[in-house]
């Protein structure tokens, strides 16, 4: 050591811009797209068996039951970044359960919009359209398929 001590104004200066450093790189460009949410893939074609005979593929697993949306609200499914809604009886919807503002998922279904609880966007059930920004979009589309009681993504 050379036996000279920092003086407060060095200390306070040399904190600060380490304070700002780790400030800016924690969040970041809110401005930049967040990343869409990975594709699901599916194989529609028939396998074979070996014996020269096609099977169908296998079914896909089922997501919820038809009841366990409710009208004119949805549910998340955050393992699967989707979110399922039912605007009008009968009819029901997927979407993306990523918020297009900073890419988030997105935290509840209540009063007719879909809401994410990290900056307050809301999203319509019927198209989820933007209902209050700051998200820029709105959230895609997700193919699900009804049959019967069953709703499955894809």
């Amino acid at each position: 050591m050379s036996g000279t001590t920092p003086t407060r104004r060095t200390v306070l200066a040399t904190g600060g811009a380490v304070a700002l450093a780790a400030g800016c790189s924690k969040y970041g460009d809110e401005g930049a797209e967040p990343e869409p949410p990975p594709e699901t893939k599916s194989s529609a074609a028939p396998t074979s068996s070996g014996d020269g005979k096609s099977q169908k593929p296998p079914a896909a697993d089922e997501l919820a039951k038809t009841s366990d949306i409710p009208v004119g609200g949805g549910k998340i499914f955050k393992d699967e970044k989707v979110v399922v809604t039912q605007p009008e009886k009968g009819d029901f919807k997927g979407f993306s359960a990523v918020c297009t503002h900073s890419g988030c998922t997105v935290s509840e279904v209540t009063d007719g919009t879909i809401n994410c609880a990290c900056h307050g966007s809301k999203y319509r059930v019927a198209d989820a359209s933007v209902a209050d920004g700051p998200a820029p979009r709105a959230l895609p589309a997700q193919k699900i398929t009804v049959t019967g009681n069953s709703i499955t993504l894809g």
